[in-house]
């Protein structure tokens, strides 16, 4: 398990269960003069313009592909997985390019004429000096890029803390932002715990932090009492609906890889499926042949499909919630195991039948490779079992296409994919997609999809101009 004293973090590789790795803490005491020096940084990187920060953040990226490998390495013992790695280490060029092309549109800023006595609007956008991203162990990388990079095109500064779970990427970052010093004067990457977070949010401007609902309600209580904007993306318990009249097929395969995919430990992964009581027995049996040729990637990690548990902890959860199902009556069709591999833990993908909202397993976050399946007898009835839920961040549907759009909108989820699972995240700062916001206790703020999202990182000022010679139409007949 990682620890952490005051000085030094040390990390377990989840792929042999052994800490193999320590790293220096940043000390919160150096905290006033590092987020001095990015205050006093962010001023020249705002009068670089759009087309100059592109520069800056292009040079960075060619940098980081420079070290792919030694990336790859370091996000694989940090989170055991070699393919969902490979994903994160090309997404930062694809970022910088998306939000580069977006960012005119978005921040624009030329009058427009008010149609009122001549007086023209000026948009005013005013980048938020220094904001704090706080990210996950899950996907420690792109979680953590997903935020800052849209930050720092719009021009401010930032300041980064990885979790203390996953601090190995955390080297070859810092080796990439060393050959663009451009760039150093107003990223930084820190390294801590939780109360390191704490002190970070308590000197930004503005915080965005991706993790757990508890967490997050400290980070946003924390944020309240500043008078901070605070973004959170937090724990989901995605549902997948099936209607009447879809392709099965389909169905199965997406959800055997939207329920998987990263070996389920991610916030959009879908963890309860909702089948018409008609279509459910082929449904599971469909649904476990797929789910059981899911291996995992073990000894070799480009062979597999499902990585180990990254974070110990986690595997109790995962147990809590299997044998709380079983208890109350679930069913195991396939999987149902965590196994041991070389001193790593993998949970067998498991499909599950005979659950209800009792159950754990359907109504807290299990943040793992767990497929329950519940029969319903009506549509609406399939509405309301995806909306009893604390938690809103994305759903699926699977169904004809007007039916399936129909039903979408009836969901408490702030992205819903149709015939497919988890498509969101593959659009950020997409100008192709609308934004949207996680509901219920999924989040906090706007999002990061859409174009348009970028501008949460800017105040918003309305600039009014009367350039008339003559009296104002609001002035006194003085």
């Amino acid at each position: 398990m990682n620890e952490m004293t005051s000085s030094v973090i040390r990390a377990r590789n989840p792929r042999t269960g052994q800490v193999d790795y320590t790293c220096p803490a940043f000390p919160a005491s150096g905290l006033d003069a590092l987020i001095a020096g990015l205050r006093a940084a962010q001023p020249g990187w705002v009068t670089a313009g759009i087309d100059g920060r592109a520069t800056v953040l292009r040079a960075f990226c060619t940098a980081l592909a420079a070290r792919r490998e030694d990336l790859l390495d370091a996000l694989l013992a940090d989170t055991g997985r070699l393919h969902e790695s490979r994903i994160e280490a090309d997404a930062a060029g694809v970022w910088v390019d998306r939000w580069v092309e977006v960012a005119p549109r978005s921040l624009d800023t030329l009058p427009r004429d008010t149609g009122l006595a001549g007086i023209t609007g000026t948009a005013g956008f005013r980048p938020y000096p220094v904001v704090g991203v706080i990210g996950p162990w899950n996907f420690p990388l792109a979680l953590g890029l997903m935020d800052a990079i849209p930050a720092l095109v719009a021009g401010c500064a930032v300041i980064l803390k990885p979790s203390e779970v996953t601090p190995r990427f955390v080297d070859v970052l810092q080796a990439a932002l060393d050959e663009v010093p451009a760039l150093a004067a107003i990223f930084r990457v820190v390294r801590g715990d939780g109360a390191l977070g704490a002190a970070i949010v308590d000197q930004v401007d503005m915080v965005c932090f991706t993790g757990s609902t508890r967490t997050g309600r400290l980070v946003a209580r924390r944020a309240a009492e500043r008078f901070i904007p605070c973004f959170t993306e937090l724990g989901g318990k995605d549902p997948a609906l099936v209607l009447e009249g879809a392709d099965i097929d389909r169905a199965t395969s997406a959800l055997a890889t939207g329920a998987t995919l990263g070996a389920g430990q991610q916030c959009y992964s879908i963890e309860r499926i909702y089948v018409p009581r008609s279509l459910h027995d082929g449904f599971v049996a469909q649904l476990a042949a797929k789910v059981a040729r899911l291996r995992p990637n073990w000894p070799d990690p480009a062979q597999g499909h499902i990585g180990p548990i990254t974070f110990l902890p986690q595997a109790e959860i995962l147990r809590r919630h299997l044998d709380d199902a079983i208890e109350r009556g679930a069913r195991i069709v396939t999987g149902g195991a965590i196994e041991t591999h070389g001193g790593g833990l993998w949970c067998q993908p498991t499909v599950l039948t005979d659950v209800d909202h009792s159950m754990l397993i359907m109504r807290e976050e299990s943040f793992g490779p767990f497929l329950p399946v519940m029969a319903y007898d009506s549509l609406d009835e399939a509405v309301a079992l995806a909306n009893d839920s604390h938690y809103g961040l994305s759903a699926a549907v699977f169904g004809p296409e007007e039916a399936a759009q129909a039903v979408a909108r009836r969901l408490d989820a702030g992205g819903v994919s149709i015939n497919d699972a988890g498509l969101a995240p593959l659009f950020i700062g997409s100008p192709l997609v609308p934004e949207k916001t996680a509901f219920n206790h999924s989040g906090l703020g706007g999002s990061r999809t859409g174009a348009d999202s970028i501008r949460r990182f800017v105040r918003k000022q309305a600039i009014l101009s009367n350039p008339a010679t003559g009296p104002s139409p609001w002035w006194f007949s003085l």
